[in-house]
């Protein structure tokens, strides 16, 4: 089905910008068995919250990396959401400050998972990126 609300269009532009093809993946694999779940996701957290205008995007990722270490059970969605730091400008070297810091609030595993997540994802834009 074609979405055409403003917020769904809205939402779709922050999506491309953040995530880029991981964000579009992830939509369309929700759409052959949760369609309105993509839809939530687009309008609600993309089109709503993530286009406020008080954060950055580069703070608004920094705070959803935090949360989805914190949470420790989220591996793929915390390395869609290291692109999409990366995306934003987030450097290396902030992103491991906030994955270290994760240690003191949700534990030592789950600063740990985080900063596998981050080695796995640079490794992963390593390899797609030419030599040269």
């Amino acid at each position: 089905m074609q979405q055409t609300s403003e917020r769904y269009r809205r939402g779709w532009e922050m999506l491309k910008t953040i995530d880029g093809e991981a964000g579009e993946h992830v939509v369309a694999a929700l759409q052959d068995i949760a369609p309105d779940l993509a839809r939530y996701i687009i309008e609600f957290g993309f089109g709503d919250v993530y286009s406020r205008g008080v954060l950055k995007l580069k703070e608004r990722e920094i705070a959803t990396v935090a949360a989805l270490a914190a949470l420790g059970n989220a591996q793929p969605q915390l390395k869609v959401h290291l692109h999409g730091a990366l995306n934003v400008g987030c450097s290396r070297e902030e992103l491991v400050e906030v994955l270290i810091q994760m240690a003191v609030y949700a534990g030592f595993p789950a600063a740990l998972n985080g900063i596998f997540a981050l080695q796995a994802v640079l490794a992963e834009r390593a390899a797609a990126t030419p030599a040269g």
